[in-house]
């Protein structure tokens, strides 16, 4: 049995570097689902994939974690590329069709995980909403907007699609720069207040290279540094940060409402640590258990 069910898209990033052009296949919740997995979390991936050589690769990618894909057929696999500066941070521009077949989760998923463009552009949008909305009654729910603002620039369209999953979300992360285009007008401690009060259980911003912030609605607060790394480029960081989160949430036991301080500085160190492990290396590769220990 599947314990966490991701719903979202999964593509091709074609990477433009100064030195020359390289594929790996991506999608944030593609690279949530292989990062569980790694993890020693069961996960299965629902995405849209077309029947070519870039969906193979796509497949044998996921499928080589222990990923189950159950993918909707479309005419051809999408693509992300990704221009990547001398900093190593990426500039995308996609070609992405998202399409989805109505998804039907199993009893005893303990969690679901939904976001980026899946959760946001119809008309998967839809079905990914359905499918959050009439979840096992026990299934936990996360999300990660991660806003592309190249595909979905509309800010109301995107709100308008967010607000039912913010609604009832448990567990939900988002960059600074994802906080910065949905809530221009707050700081940090206030969009985390909002996260809390619009329904999450556990909220968390992170802050690249200064690492990250989470809260609780048990009251803690903490903000973590990241430890060091050799940044190769953060194709994936924040993904490899997110499947580190519901790694350690899983792990606990506990609800995500019920975690204290010392519960978020543990899953802050886990999930930071999965990120620097990822950027350390091109693409999105997140970490095995090994390799953490």
């Amino acid at each position: 049995m599947d314990r966490v069910v991701v719903i979202g898209e999964a593509l091709i990033d074609v990477i433009e570097r100064p030195d020359g052009r390289v594929e790996h296949p991506g999608g944030s919740p593609m690279n949530v689902a292989v990062g569980l997995a790694r993890l020693g979390v069961p996960a299965a991936l629902v995405c849209a994939l077309g029947d070519d050589e870039r969906g193979t690769a796509v497949r044998r990618h996921v499928e080589g974690s222990g990923v189950r894909v159950d993918a909707t057929v479309i005419d051809r696999t999408s693509t992300a590329v990704a221009t990547i500066d001398d900093r190593g941070s990426a500039r995308y521009a996609f070609d992405l069709d998202w399409r989805l077949d109505p998804v039907d989760l199993p009893d005893g998923t303990r969690l679901v995980h939904v976001g980026s463009v899946g959760a946001v552009l119809d008309p998967g949008a839809a079905v990914v909403g359905e499918a959050a909305r009439t979840r096992p009654a026990s299934a936990l729910l996360s999300l990660d907007p991660n806003i592309r603002p190249s595909i979905t620039p509309d800010r109301s369209a995107v709100f308008a699609a967010l607000e039912p999953l913010l609604a009832t979300v448990d567990v939900v992360k988002l960059s600074d720069e994802d906080a910065a285009w949905l809530w221009p007008d707050r700081d940090l401690h206030a969009v985390l207040d909002g996260l809390l009060s619009r329904g999450a259980g556990l909220a968390a911003v992170t802050l690249g290279a200064d690492g990250c912030a989470l809260a609780s609605t048990a009251g803690p607060r903490r903000r973590v540094p990241a430890p060091a790394a050799d940044v190769v480029d953060t194709v994936g960081a924040g993904d490899s940060f997110m499947s580190g989160l519901l790694a350690g949430v899983l792990a606990s036991r506990k609800h995500p409402r019920e975690l204290e301080g010392v519960d978020l500085e543990q899953l802050a160190e886990l999930a930071l640590a999965c990120a620097a492990v990822t950027v350390s290396r091109p693409g999105a590769d997140p970490p095995t258990r090994a390799e953490l220990r």
